[in-house]
């Protein structure tokens, strides 16, 4: 902390105004009365969940409360089921508490259709154990980098490959960004550019198979596994090609943008080399085609296809490492982060089955259902209102909460709308997937941040967190591009699982 100077002629006298204040003490302070307010407004929902109200009211008590647990970082399952139970206790008493707790944990998880987690789970962990970004990469550099902007679309195209095997957003932009950043940045790229091709790389992490998002939707909307995994990938689709054409348009038309000679490539790579990189990434289409294939013609049902997905992947991690060793340790870190992942996934559907118990009792669903019927929105009106709704809420929530607040109080209305479920499905889980670039939350704008400060990744050059921002906003156009077209043209979701046999 450093202190005011004092006067010239005073030496050794004490300043007539106090020192300012270090940016720590600052920072500590406002932190503090941040918590202090969260404290009181948490005290004071509590407080009025016990008096004598209306349902509605006392609903909108506990969701308060639980936006104040979820503002106070407690985990996001705990986050629901405090005030769900709270609420139910204030609604109904201590019998409806009881029977609830007695057989809600059990009824909630022990279902056919949710075994597909842990099976998806387990193959995720350990094809990301088994090093294919690389290759991947490697693969996509190769055939796409005679394209305007070539590298930066080789880094979007390879992080669609990298969806199909692992289902993680961020997992998916952190490897990508420690191979592709540098490698841009090394061949002219405007550094914002360069982050923004890996931000939107991840987009479809979440919306092609396997993706642990889409589950948890079908068993909050109750609606098949198999279907909901497959009306995911005409969007994830969608999403990478038309970032692959943004791209290419930034390459074009924006000066220097992708360096010289448009980020075209002047390497020259033989065909031999194409082909035996190609090979080095058999388990992607091999996984797709267990996975996908098996459910679309009916062969397997989507658990019976995460159950064959994993063991491939099993097979996999043992033929990769055979060289390299730590084969075994691969696999049986990728089955204890698959109970630990499972455990927290589980416990949160209980979270999710309590919020909407407490809601449906207190009135709030019905209540929102009849409020849309009163505003007389069409399902276009509607939908464009609820991308509104989404883009704010982003700012603030991740995509899980985002999603567990909202789609119980939603489904009367989407079946009033009739607005198909599995399509709704997708749709949300690709606007939780813009929330995690939203400002000020933002979790993958920052681990994107958290790269570029490594030395090795930035090459020398200082990039501060608003330049992920503006990388992020140079994409959004595009982002709303592919929602518009969800909406008007819902057969992009819906054509797959409409056509299949999977459950």
């Amino acid at each position: 902390m450093t202190t005011a100077a004092a006067p010239a002629g005073n030496a050794g006298t004490r300043p007539l105004t106090p020192p300012p204040v270090g940016p720590s003490r600052r920072h500590l302070f406002r932190a503090w009365s941040v918590f202090g307010v969260l404290v009181v407004v948490l005290l004071g929902t509590v407080a009025a969940m016990f008096m004598p109200l209306k349902p509605q009211a006392i609903g909108c008590a506990a969701l308060v409360m639980m936006l104040t647990l979820l503002l106070l970082r407690l985990p996001v399952a705990l986050t629901m089921i405090i005030p769900s139970f709270a609420g139910l206790y204030a609604l109904r008493g201590e019998k409806t508490v009881a029977s609830a707790l007695s057989s809600l944990p059990y009824h909630q998880v022990a279902s056919w259709t949710l075994s597909v987690v842990p099976m998806f789970v387990l193959m995720g962990l350990l094809m990301w154990r088994s090093g294919l970004t690389a290759n991947l990469y490697a693969v996509a550099r190769h055939w796409l980098g005679w394209l305007p902007g070539g590298l930066a679309v080789g880094t979007n195209v390879a992080g669609a490959g990298l969806s199909t095997v692992s289902g993680s957003t961020t997992g998916t932009a952190y490897a990508l960004g420690r191979i592709g950043i540098p490698e841009m940045l090394k061949a002219g790229y405007d550094r914002r550019l360069a982050i923004g091709a890996v931000i939107v790389a991840g987009l479809p992490g979440q919306l092609i198979p396997p993706s642990i998002l889409l589950v948890l939707y079908a068993g909050i909307a109750e609606v098949p596994v198999g279907k909901q995994l497959l009306a995911g990938i005409g969007p994830g689709i969608l999403v990478a090609i038309l970032f692959t054409l943004a791209i290419i348009l930034f390459a074009v038309f924006g000066k220097d943008l992708a360096g010289p000679n448009r980020g075209r490539s002047t390497e020259t790579v033989p065909w031999k080399e194409k082909l035996t990189s190609l090979v080095q990434v058999w388990p992607v289409p091999v996984l797709m085609l267990v996975i996908v294939g098996g459910m679309l013609s009916g062969i397997f049902t989507a658990t019976e296809a995460g159950a064959a997905a994993a063991l491939c992947s099993v097979g996999v991690v043992l033929l990769w490492k055979r060289k390299t060793g730590g084969a075994f340790q691969a696999l049986a870190d990728g089955a204890v982060g698959t109970v630990s992942t499972v455990g927290a996934v589980f416990l949160l559907l209980l979270g999710v089955e309590a919020l909407s118990r407490m809601m449906t009792l207190s009135g709030i669903s019905n209540g929102f259902a009849d409020l849309i019927a009163g505003m007389e929105l069409g399902r276009v009106e509607f939908l464009l209102l609820m991308v509104v709704v989404y883009l704010l809420l982003g700012a603030f929530m991740d995509p899980l909460p985002m999603m567990v607040l909202t789609v119980p109080i939603l489904i009367p209305t989407l079946e009033s709308l009739d607005i198909s479920l599995l399509w709704f499905g997708a749709f949300t889980v690709f606007m939780g997937e813009l929330a995690i670039l939203s400002p000020p939350v933002g979790v993958l704008a920052m681990v994107i941040h958290s790269i570029v400060k490594d030395p090795e990744v930035n090459l020398g050059r200082k990039i501060p967190l608003k330049d992920v921002f503006v990388a992020s906003l140079w994409f959004l156009p595009m982002a709303i591009a592919v929602v518009l077209l969800l909406i008007f043209f819902p057969e992009i979701s819906t054509f797959l699982s409409d056509n299949s046999s999977a459950g």
